[in-house]
């Protein structure tokens, strides 16, 4: 039997590449005080970003619970006896544990579960889950797999430029500080992971420049193996970023991805993300 990957939402793997490469996908929720949506399933991009900026209730989110991840497994161990699980951060969300939990429920019923942190977010998690994915069906061994994952999360970096910090505060990730420093100066904040943990990585006068900080880099290491490009409400700046990618690595073909509701709560209009895999 073929093992089967399983993410959650906050990996903005596109609908496509989960339906080609079999990986299932458990929604996040999202909440505009009483309303509850399921990310990816009940609330799409467009409809969150206009609910955003228009809502007068700032969103929060939620994992998705113990007994969604127990349902999601037990479904896919009608064809598979081994599972490999992949999550955003534990640092930022409970998903993992809550996994976790999922895992304890299902594995009483045969099934083998390995639960990874991805250590990352968005795309760093959806480009783990899709590499996992690609070796599971090539036919690896679940121990393949897995070391496939976490090999995968070893060559990973990140950067982000943020329009502002106003929904990274509003969200408790980020303190008022350098809100407020954000403010005064009329700055664009980048943001990078470390150790699975959002931190502050500088600050650019302009969101030009911030782009042009994005542009050093996806150009800084010596060979990019694989490349996501992640925003929120900017397509013609991610299309940008991805044809400048390919001015200097004639091979690769970079990934657009669109930031979902679960991280959109935090980055808002006008985050842009590069996510790039080294090469070994």
């Amino acid at each position: 039997m073929t093992i089967k990957v399983v993410t959650d939402s906050a990996s903005d793997i596109t609908q496509d590449e989960a339906k080609k490469l079999g990986i299932t996908v458990v929604p996040a929720y999202v909440h505009f005080g009483d309303e509850v949506y399921r990310d990816g399933v009940d609330i799409d991009c467009d409809q969150f970003y206009h609910k955003l900026v228009t809502n007068p209730v700032h969103p929060s989110t939620a994992a998705a619970s113990p007994g969604d991840f127990a349902k999601a497994y037990e479904e896919m161990a009608k064809e598979t006896n081994e599972i490999v699980s992949i999550h955003v951060t534990s640092r930022h969300s409970a998903m993992y544990d809550s996994a976790l939990v999922g895992k304890e429920i299902a594995e009483k019923k045969g099934c083998q579960i390995e639960v990874i942190d991805s250590r990352g977010v968005t795309m760093w998690q959806g480009l783990v889950a899709i590499a996992a994915a690609n070796t599971a069906k090539a036919g690896y061994s679940l121990k393949q797999v897995v070391n496939k994952a976490l090999e995968t999360i070893s060559q990973l970096r990140a950067l982000a430029l943020l329009d502002t910090l106003r929904y990274a505060v509003k969200g408790g990730r980020l303190g008022n500080t350098i809100f407020a420093i954000e403010s005064i100066l009329n700055v664009k904040p980048l943001i990078t992971l470390h150790d699975g943990e959002v931190r502050p990585a500088g600050l650019t006068r302009t969101r030009v420049k911030g782009i042009d900080r994005l542009r050093e880099f996806i150009a800084s290491p010596p060979h990019i193996e694989d490349l996501a490009i992640v925003y929120s409400t900017t397509l013609d700046d991610a299309q940008t970023l991805a044809d400048y990618a390919r001015s200097l690595f004639s091979n690769l073909i970079p990934r657009i991805a669109r930031l979902g509701p679960a991280l959109g709560v935090h980055g808002g209009p006008g985050a842009l993300v590069a996510i790039a895999k080294k090469a070994k």
